[in-house]
């Protein structure tokens, strides 16, 4: 199985690398991406917004041989969503990694701009809730492996149009929150309550972590998407 693999803001390919090992060795093919101008100044980045990472996405769907399993983390989810509502007969299912569907025209969240990008505001920005299982090494570990990302990315609304996307089998593996915790709350979601509401198929898979699993459980949502991919 192709399995396309989108980080979350100011993540680029290689947070993934802790769970390629195992989609590979359960014989699936794991493709992690890159966002276009992730790390690039704003000259280079200005003009690129969402619709554009859904686009680079969109692109590798339709060089699959096969219907494939799109991942989003976080922000990611926003990509990985809108790519399914491009190609909802070409994706088996969207697995989304500590985030929901996003609702239609909403964007991800507004960040600070620095010099035209919006840069990785540091760990101590996050509730704890994100970050408690976030120990001092790991953070010192992987400051490093952040990168700026576009202005317009974080705040350009989502354009969803195909109602066909509501068929795509979709799983959230999330955090902290449960089926149970998930099902006695989305009244309150709003649009983003609508929109989960008409997903025939979703489930909700609770991982036991922080905000960054790749990062603090990487064995345990490795084993996760190993199960959402195979079924």
């Amino acid at each position: 199985m192709d399995i396309i693999l989108v980080p979350g803001l100011w993540l680029d390919a290689s947070s993934w690398d802790p769970v390629l090992h195992a989609l590979r060795a359960a014989g699936h093919r794991p493709l992690a991406l890159t966002m276009p101008g992730v790390g690039a100044p704003a000259a280079e980045s200005a003009d690129i917004g969402m619709s554009d990472w859904i686009d680079t996405v969109v692109q590798r769907i339709d060089e699959a041989e096969e219907p494939v399993v799109l991942v989003g983390h976080s922000g990611g989810g926003n990509v990985v969503w809108g790519a399914a509502d491009a190609r909802p007969e070409r994706v088996r299912r969207v697995v989304f990694v500590d985030t929901i569907p996003p609702a239609p025209g909403r964007g991800i969240s507004d960040f600070p701009l620095v010099d035209g990008v919006v840069p990785f505001p540091g760990w101590k920005f996050f509730p704890d809730e994100d970050v408690y299982d976030i120990d001092a090494e790991t953070r010192a570990r992987t400051l490093p492996l952040t990168h700026s990302v576009p202005a317009r990315v974080p705040t350009d609304p989502i354009s969803l149009t195909r109602e066909s996307r509501h068929g795509v089998p979709v799983t959230m593996l999330m955090g902290s929150y449960d089926q149970a915790q998930v099902d006695a709350e989305v009244d309150d979601w709003g649009p983003y309550g609508e929109e989960y509401r008409s997903i025939a198929r979703a489930e909700v898979v609770k991982i036991g972590s922080g905000h960054w699993p790749q990062f603090t459980v990487p064995e345990r949502l490795a084993e996760l998407l190993v199960v959402a991919v195979d079924q």
